[in-house]
């Protein structure tokens, strides 16, 4: 998902020693925009967003292609003048992590833009619904439906290139209260009723992403579960996802160290219980 900006230069893939090759693939909310340290600045990565914290965990050699931004096109056609994040897949890989689908569809920032224009509309009422369903259909849910086979393509991409390697579809935060009541702030301004239908759509993209890992061979990574209670509603001490006027070092509506740190968690729960570098590709045996 996209909410960062576009500065200056690259810096190349970082890596790290260690006897497990890991190649880490996806958008901003593998990234980390705004978490330091920032050592990517076109891609606005930090040196503490999952993929480094798994890597440090597990002492693996770590090759971070994720970018703010990225696309499941992307992965394929590279930004900002940099390679494709597909050309870091290598035969012997052992395991890769991506989080991908967000920006694909309607953009999830769109969507945060176009939801905060409308509150001002109708505050205690669900614009932002009514105008996604204007027409009798959901456009979110239609984007979800459109990015599923594109999905699949990733995964089966990743096979290809790395069919040794174990393959985990990591999924998205609890960015509003799974409670679907929402909170009245400048820093989250959006109407009553939307943030039921906004929750919603994260709980639809996760579920999707969830079933493309089953039918692909890969093993998805529930980080909804983990970081719910710490939505961007939440007092700044409990919050792990930033609201809109971030007041810890984050993009706003992404993950802070702290969220960052619970998805790596979720992804080393899950290969605690099925570690990594076995010679078992395309399993399906869910982690």
């Amino acid at each position: 998902m996209l909410i960062a900006g576009q500065p200056a230069e690259a810096s190349a893939p970082k890596e790290q020693g260690g006897d497990l090759d890991y190649v880490a693939l996806g958008d901003s909310y593998a990234a980390a925009p705004g978490v330091p340290d920032q050592v990517d600045t076109e891609c606005a990565r930090s040196s503490r967003n999952y993929p480094s914290l798994v890597a440090e965990r597990w002492k693996a050699r770590l090759t971070d292609v994720t970018c703010s931004g990225a696309t499941t096109a992307d992965l394929a056609a590279g930004q900002h003048g940099a390679q494709a994040q597909y050309a870091a897949l290598r035969p012997d890989t052992d395991l890769v992590t991506v989080s991908i689908g967000g920006n694909d569809g309607v953009p999830f920032s769109t969507v945060l833009k176009t939801c905060a224009e409308l509150s001002k509309s109708d505050p205690q009422g669900a614009p932002c619904r009514s105008h996604f369903t204007a027409g009798g259909s959901d456009r979110l849910l239609q984007g979800v439906a459109e990015t599923a086979p594109k999905i699949s393509e990733v995964i089966n991409t990743i096979h290809r290139r790395s069919p040794k390697a174990k393959v985990l579809v990591v999924g998205y935060p609890s960015i509003f209260p799974d409670s679907g009541v929402g909170c009245t702030s400048r820093s989250a301004p959006f109407s009553a009723g939307d943030f039921a239908y906004l929750r919603d759509t994260d709980k639809a993209l996760n579920t999707m992403l969830a079933q493309r890992a089953r039918t692909g061979g890969a093993a998805y990574i529930d980080t909804y579960t983990p970081t719910i209670g710490h939505d961007m509603c939440r007092p700044a001490e409990d919050r792990w996802i930033e609201n809109l006027a971030p007041e810890t070092p984050a993009a706003p509506a992404h993950p802070n160290a702290r969220g960052e740190a619970a998805m790596a968690d979720a992804v080393n729960k899950a290969l605690a219980a099925c570690p990594p570098g076995g010679k078992n590709p395309r399993s399906r045996t869910q982690m």
